[in-house]
């Protein structure tokens, strides 16, 4: 295995890490402030509109997709693996891949408008949303059944005439609480009867406009809101769209839904890992400032037996997480879905111990505001559950393994 980046990766990770200690660091906790007042609480801060403009401009743009949507717009293609260090040097701030217009949920609608979008959806949704113009949202988890079992969704897609209605409730749809936020990506069933349970569901694109969307609240997690994007609930009443608005085609959403959450999964990894690096440095630097019973905390063997497990642990899950990227590379993300479910088992897990012991050493000053690191946490303790929880993961790769004996490619 050859553990060098190829000179494209080199060169826009230095580039995105120039960029992210000029100008998205000193205005880490300025985002924050800004959208603090209630009336800004979901407009995107003037300071990300700012950075996103001078990102753009400087070509660290897209760059999780390849070129064949126009090179005004992207960048040469990067492979996952190339992406990947990119992306972990992004994650070290929560809000910081929108800067770049690589962040979720918008990332996964875009591979999926690109993917299986029409002509006319592309044209319509996915030409702004690759210039950064509107952002978009994902409604598919419901709070009414396991969602986890993707095959248990309830939300009627019902076809009348030239149109497809509507009614359904759904929760964490990430991103449409954003004013930019104009179109949502609804998965659904059009045929509840279909004796292939992975057949009755359908993804449709409903504008957020659309008369019948009704949000009702936005779903806070350990008390955050993740504003200005939000993951809020929202009901679906009647809600009438034109049936060229359905995508790929009825009984297509799980397949669609598997083609989306593969690559978003090994996206959230390269995030984790970017937090994860961050609070082991914030460790480290803390160990050396901070004084108790007369040393510093360096000179304490369990901080440093902190600091050494987090390193292994970050290190290991780094790796697995680019075996994954490359075998998506070289044999397609259907080939590779054991090993980003792998990743997905072992990342936020990870991320979530390592930000734990960060706090731990931080004391006080680590659940409060004035460290990333209980907003981290939050995001890390999330992702155990967001994108399939632990438990379907786990399933399905001891399944997998067992079949094969204990080997997995």
């Amino acid at each position: 295995m050859d553990f060098q980046h190829s000179a494209r990766s080199l060169e826009l990770q230095e580039r995105v890490r120039q960029f992210m200690r000029a100008h998205v660091e000193p205005v880490e906790e300025l985002y924050y402030e800004q959208v603090k007042p209630e009336a800004a609480r979901y407009k995107t801060p003037v300071v990300l509109q700012d950075l996103k403009r001078l990102a753009r401009e400087q070509g660290l743009w897209n760059l999780f997709l390849s070129g064949e949507h126009g090179p005004d717009l992207t960048n040469p293609s990067l492979t996952n693996l190339e992406y990947a260090p990119v992306k972990e040097i992004m994650g070290r701030i929560l809000w910081a891949p929108e800067v770049f217009n690589c962040s979720a949920p918008d990332v996964g609608n875009v591979e999926v408008l690109a993917n299986y979008g029409t002509k006319a959806q592309q044209e319509r949704w996915l030409k702004p949303l690759l210039e950064g113009r509107i952002r978009s949202g994902f409604s598919m988890t419901e709070p009414q059944v396991a969602s986890s079992d993707a095959t248990n969704i309830q939300c009627a897609i019902t076809r009348d005439g030239d149109d497809y209605v509507i009614n359904g409730r759904k929760w964490f749809t990430s991103g449409a609480m954003n004013e930019d936020c104009e179109i949502l990506i609804v998965m659904g069933k059009t045929a509840p009867d279909h004796p292939d349970r992975h057949r009755q569901q359908s993804m449709i694109l409903v504008p957020k406009n659309t008369p019948g969307v009704r949000i009702v609240r936005d779903m806070l997690t350990y008390g955050y809101d993740d504003a200005p994007v939000g993951h809020p609930e929202i009901f679906y009443e009647n809600v009438r769209v034109p049936a060229e608005n359905m995508l790929l085609g009825e009984g297509r959403g799980f397949e669609i839904a598997q083609g989306r959450l593969g690559p978003g999964r090994i996206h959230h990894c390269m995030r984790l890992i970017g937090c994860a690096q961050r609070a082991l440095e914030l460790m480290c630097q803390r160990s050396v400032s901070r004084v108790t019973f007369g040393k510093p905390l360096a000179e304490q063997g369990s901080v440093r037996e902190d600091i050494a497990h987090s390193f292994c642990e970050i290190a290991q899950a780094r790796l697995l997480t680019l075996q994954a990227a490359d075998k998506m590379d070289r044999e397609g993300n259907k080939a590779a879905r054991d090993l980003i479910a792998a990743a997905k088992i072992v990342v936020p897990s990870m991320a979530a111990r390592v930000i734990d012991r960060a706090i731990q050493i931080h004391g006080a000053a680590g659940v409060s505001q004035d460290t990333f690191l209980a907003r981290a946490y939050v995001y890390a303790r999330f992702i155990r559950i967001g994108d399939g929880p632990d438990q379907v993961h786990l399933a399905a790769v001891g399944k997998e393994l067992i079949k094969r004996g204990g080997v997995i490619g």
